[in-house]
């Protein structure tokens, strides 16, 4: 059996990107922030006859929180096979380059981009325990700045400077992993859901959970064939799905 932990996962994309890996027999610890909601989301999955799934209490913004969550999870497995990063904030309002405060631009670094950071490298021994270890970034097309210098994108001009330079920023953390860890089987690569219904836009998406999760699961399982520091958004690029820094 593997073993996977998803972060921000008590609803919304995270769980559904939990039920999907738990739904394909992977053993899946639920990251929640807040145990109560946590514990809630995972009664709803044993509701669906799914009894690998476990939560864990995992604030990526506290660092004992991080710590701690690397303990537990050490306790039950010596070896994590994939890690989601899943959790993160859009920043509030405004978001325009003169009127954002640099406090917004803190907390949203320091969950979309230094959690990632403590998670990764809280948990990095376990990955290492296996043969094939997978990290998903979920990232944002919106993070993009090839994109986002083409007046003929789509989203040219939703531009939140506070989000967007996050995801950028997650972005290149996500290619010096990969590179630093190219010559093992890590599989290391940053995925956008799409513009997806969930209270994270105020359900202003479009897009669906359920093919939310699938564009994120499909690079948590890809083959050792398969391709690491990229970028993908398949509601940008549906052929391939790879999309430009």
């Amino acid at each position: 059996m593997k073993f996977a932990l998803v972060t921000g996962a008590n609803k919304s994309i995270g769980f559904e990107v939990v039920q999907q890996l738990a739904q394909k027999g992977i053993y899946v610890y639920l990251g929640s922030r807040n145990p109560q909601n946590g514990a809630e989301a995972i009664a709803t999955l044993k509701a669906k006859g799914l009894n690998n799934v476990e939560v864990i209490q995992l604030d990526i913004t506290d660092d004992e929180s991080v710590i701690n969550a690397r303990k537990e999870i050490g306790k039950k497995t010596k070896v994590l096979d994939i890690l989601i990063n899943n959790a993160g904030i859009y920043g509030g309002y405004p978001q325009t380059a003169l009127d954002s405060t640099i406090d917004q631009f803190k907390a949203t670094f320091d969950a979309n981009v230094y959690g990632v950071v403590r998670v990764t490298q809280a948990f990095i021994d376990l990955l290492k325990e296996s043969s094939a270890p997978r990290i998903v970034n979920v990232s944002s097309s919106q993070g993009s700045i090839t994109l986002h210098s083409d007046p003929t994108y789509k989203y040219y001009d939703y531009k939140g400077v506070v989000y967007l330079s996050s995801k950028s920023a997650l972005n290149m953390y996500t290619v010096v992993l990969a590179y630093e860890l190219k010559d093992t089987n890590f599989k290391i690569n940053a995925v956008c859901p799409g513009y997806t219904k969930t209270d994270f836009n105020g359900h202003r998406g479009p897009g669906s959970v359920q093919d939310a999760g699938k564009r994120i699961i499909k690079y948590a399982l890809i083959d050792n064939e398969g391709p690491t520091g990229k970028f993908f958004s398949e509601e940008n690029n549906p052929e391939t799905g790879e999309i430009p820094w």
